[in-house]
């Protein structure tokens, strides 16, 4: 009897043992997931965009661009001058080349134009991708390679591209990134955004760099016309719509520019144009306002950043970066919550490692058990075996992050709208007015253009967003550089009938 009694005294401890290791591991668990749900909570409601804050976006950034026109340096945002005061009007004829450089691939592209009512007969392209050490390395390192891989696209000119003899191949050039315009063809770096970083670059023409690696190359090619990305979706949307009055490039980085009066530029001293009016390039991305909703992430992000300071509205809208404060927010939750287990994992510390297209692939998943998200999951960040309730954090936070930039995406047209006083209807005039939209991250991550283009609907209310319109323009930086290079050709009127 006693040796049985000590069996089950010792099972029953054993038992009493294992159940309280049960409750403390639920414990633990529900304590884990409160923590979890706590910086989720918390982050929902600093990226809050609601209603009325959203108005106080749009009116900071018709502000500002008051100020930008008024003076150099009057404003974060730089306004800057594009010296394109004549769009395409689709009656340009002949061969013309672009190269878009504006991310961490560029593009050549060539374009055979028709003239009046034939448009663009035939085009192709190239892309290439730029090696990372290339980005921060030299100007004459970066501009080589360009050149070298604009002789070889050259090269390959087929039948269906005419030039005629004893002509010079003129090329538009699209140059996204911050720059100080003297004329049509010229203009000095003010400096680098989107992850480059060569010193020798900035305040050098970058249309005299580009120029002389083309010589070096023994290229006989012009650069007719430097453009920004935005400006250069501005002119291909115009070319192919008239009512074209604004261009938003949301991709890698993120940029507008408009069509403004030039009589509404206090800071441009020139003669005024005989159209009466000027392409600005905005720069929006270095749009910074006390509205804009910021969070512990967006701060360490900014610090940690090759640019501190600069660029706070791109880095909470644009590609580059929406992926990395999931990242960023990922870690927190791991770290104080312990969401992937006991151990932070290695992946998860290392930045810009989850990059937004794998973002947008995981806020887009609707498998039943969010397949999509734990193979990306497992092959990017190497977490393993994650639970579905853990899945659905990961979409949730997607929803957070993108929702924000979104929305403020949206905010910044209605301010740009509001400047050129199309937010509203004047003396029952209900004019069409189309902005153009291009960039991968508009295009491809359909949750955040779906988002930004209902808030510019429950910004601008029922009846005056009937009448503006967003148009996507493909590929709207290559064409549209190319097109302005038209435009601006050495030959204009040589061969017009």
């Amino acid at each position: 009897m006693g040796k049985k009694a000590v069996v089950i005294i010792t099972a029953a401890a054993v038992c009493a043992a294992a159940a309280a290791l049960v409750v403390r591991h639920r414990m633990l668990s529900s304590g884990r997931w409160a923590r979890a749900t706590a910086i989720i909570k918390e982050l929902e409601e600093k990226c809050g965009t609601p209603i009325g804050k959203l108005r106080q976006v749009a009116d900071a950034m018709a502000v500002e661009m008051h100020a930008g026109l008024a003076s150099e340096g009057g404003s974060k945002l730089k306004m800057i001058i594009s010296y394109v005061d004549n769009l395409p009007t689709g009656t340009e004829k002949g061969l013309f080349y672009a190269l878009d450089l504006g991310g961490t691939n560029f593009r050549v592209l060539r374009v055979q134009l028709g003239g009046k009512g034939r448009g663009i007969i035939s085009q192709e392209f190239t892309e290439v991708s730029i090696p990372e050490n290339l980005m921060v390395g030299t100007s004459d390192a970066l501009f080589d390679y360009i050149a070298a891989e604009l002789a070889k696209f050259v090269a390959k000119e087929g039948q269906d591209y005419q030039l005629p003899p004893g002509r010079q191949r003129e090329l538009g050039f699209t140059f996204s990134f911050p720059v100080l315009q003297s004329s049509i063809n010229s203009g000095t770096l003010i400096k680098w955004t989107k992850g480059f970083s060569i010193d020798d670059a900035v305040g050098q023409d970058v249309v005299a760099e580009l120029s002389k690696a083309i010589e070096k190359k023994g290229l006989d090619m012009r650069v007719s016309a430097l453009v920004n990305d935005t400006v250069g979706t501005l002119a291909g949307g115009r070319y192919v719509n008239g009512d074209v009055v604004a261009a938003v490039v949301l991709g890698t980085g993120t940029n507008a520019a408009y069509v403004e009066r030039a009589h509404a530029i206090p800071k441009w001293h020139g003669l005024l144009p005989k159209s009466g009016d000027m392409v600005i390039n905005m720069e929006w991305g270095s749009f910074k306002s006390a509205h804009l909703p910021l969070t512990e992430y967006d701060h360490s992000l900014d610090t940690e950043s090759l640019n501190p300071g600069d660029q706070i509205f791109e880095k909470l809208i644009s590609g580059m970066y929406l992926g990395e404060i999931v990242r960023r927010v990922l870690c927190k939750i791991a770290e104080e919550a312990s969401l992937f287990g006991d151990t932070v994992p290695p992946k998860l510390k290392v930045p810009f490692i989850l990059r937004t297209p794998d973002m947008s692939a995981m806020h887009h998943d609707t498998s039943s058990d969010l397949k999509v998200v734990r193979d990306i999951l497992k092959n990017v960040l190497e977490i393993s075996n994650t639970s579905l309730k853990v899945r659905k954090v990961v979409v949730e936070l997607c929803n957070i992050v993108a929702t924000r930039g979104a929305r403020l995406a949206a905010a910044g047209i209605v301010g740009v709208l509001k400047k050129v006083g199309k937010d509203a209807f004047k003396d029952g005039e209900k004019q069409r007015t189309v902005v153009a939209l291009d960039g991968g991250l508009y295009e491809h991550y359909n949750e955040y253009s779906k988002c930004m283009e209902n808030t510019l609907r429950e910004l601008l209310g029922e009846e005056v967003s009937e009448s503006i319109v967003i148009e996507h323009s493909n590929d709207g930086s290559g064409i549209g550089a190319a097109l302005l290079a038209a435009s601006h050709s050495q030959y204009l009127g040589v061969d017009e009938s």
